[in-house]
């Protein structure tokens, strides 16, 4: 089947778009517009029926699925076919459905085809968008009571704690550690009076016999 005066999009294996016009399309020498010397392998690989601005679209993707090292196409293709790697160029042929259901070849576009992709990839999104919906959202804090905040204004709950709280803690650690040191002495003074009396106890003996021992000595000698 001829066409005469149909443009289609070659895909360049660097992932480039071109808009190429072609006299008398011929599905068979569609090769050659990818610079293949023979058509071995080249061949339709998938069609993409896609609905935009109220009209029904059917894009062809003919691709080789074999090929030289190094001559890999980068393009990402839409899905089915977004894991298939192809060699060399591509060539993207337009139908679109006519008043009587029927479809026919039309002259595609880069500026069609870049919106039918986006729309065969699910729609990508816009950051512009998403960021005036961020700026736009309503704080859920500025609706909670002060007294149900901590001072940095993060909602109380058993994750965020408020510093007085955790000043209290350290107060009251720091007052028991106290409390048991004070304890403590208490119990080496004790030990000490104790050890102090027995030592007084052990010496008051000692003294006791050195004396008694003198008292003896001179008793001998006025004797």
């Amino acid at each position: 089947m001829t066409t005469k005066n149909l443009k289609v999009i070659i895909v360049g294996k660097n992932a480039t778009l071109k808009c190429s016009a072609i006299k008398e399309f011929d599905e068979g020498e569609l090769y050659k517009k990818c610079g293949f010397k023979n058509a071995n392998n080249f061949k339709k690989q998938t069609t993409w029926d896609v609905k935009y601005d109220k009209n029904k679209y059917s894009i062809s993707l003919y691709a080789k699925t074999e090929g030289v090292a190094n001559s890999e196409n980068k393009y990402d293709f839409p899905p089915p076919v977004d894991s298939i790697l192809f060699f060399g160029d591509c060539v993207l042929v337009g139908k679109m459905k006519n008043s009587n259901g029927e479809n026919e070849y039309f002259p595609l576009t880069t500026e069609l085809w870049e919106k039918l992709y986006e729309k065969l990839f699910g729609g990508f999104e816009n950051l512009d968008a998403t960021a005036q919906e961020d700026e736009n959202e309503e704080d859920e804090l500025e609706q909670i009571p002060s007294h149900l905040k901590t001072k940095q204004g993060y909602l109380k709950d058993g994750f965020v704690v408020d510093d007085n709280l955790l000043d209290d803690d350290d107060d009251d650690g720091d007052s028991n550690y106290a409390d048991n040191d004070e304890y403590n002495d208490g119990e080496i003074d004790n030990d000490s009076v104790k050890d102090d009396k027995e030592s007084n106890d052990l010496n008051g003996g000692v003294e006791n016999i050195d004396i008694g021992s003198e008292l003896s000595e001179d008793e001998y000698s006025e004797e």
